[in-house]
C-alpha cells in the first residue's frame, strides 16, 4: 500500500469523524440537562479518545514520513495544516471540553464549541480534498 493511499485513508477517517462531531455530537450536547451532560461528557471524552487519538497520531506520522521522503511545498503545507489542527485541538478544544466536564456555563461553552469547530471542520475537509487530488494526480 502506498504512503499516498495510507495518508488518504487517515485524512478520510478524520473527515468523517469531524463532520459527525460537527453535525451530530456537539449539537446533541444542547439537549442534555446540566448534570446529565456532565456525566455523559466524561464518558464521551474517554471513549472518543480511542477513535480520535489513533487517527490524529497516524495522520501526523504519515505526513511527517511523507514530508521527509518526498519534500514539496504541497506536503509542507499539509504538514503545517495538521500542526495547526493539533494546536487548535489542544489549546482551544481540550480546555472547552474541560469546562464542560467541570459544569462551567455549559450552554455558552457548547455554542462556542460548535461555532469554533467549524474552523477544524473546514480545515480537515480541505486537507482531505487536497489529499484526494494529490493522490489522483501522482
Amino acid at each position: 500500500m502506498s504512503i499516498l493511499l495510507i495518508r488518504l485513508l487517515f485524512d478520510f477517517g478524520l473527515l468523517v469523524l469531524i463532520w459527525l462531531v460537527q453535525l451530530v455530537i456537539y449539537p446533541s450536547f444542547l439537549f442534555y440537562e446540566s448534570g446529565n451532560l456532565k456525566r455523559w461528557h466524561k464518558e464521551y471524552t474517554q471513549k472518543i479518545t480511542y477513535v480520535v487519538l489513533p487517527l490524529m497520531m497516524g495522520q501526523l506520522i504519515i505526513i511527517t514520513v511523507h514530508l521527509f521522503n518526498n519534500f514539496s511545498t504541497f506536503i509542507l503545507g499539509s504538514f503545517l495544516m495538521i500542526i495547526a489542527l493539533w494546536v487548535m485541538t489542544f489549546l482551544i478544544f481540550v480546555p472547552l471540553h474541560s469546562k464542560i466536564s467541570n459544569n462551567e456555563n455549559n450552554l455558552s461553552i457548547i455554542h462556542q464549541l460548535i461555532r469554533l469547530n467549524w474552523i477544524r471542520t473546514l480545515l480537515w475537509s480541505g486537507l482531505f480534498v487536497s489529499s484526494l487530488l494529490y493522490y489522483l494526480t501522482h
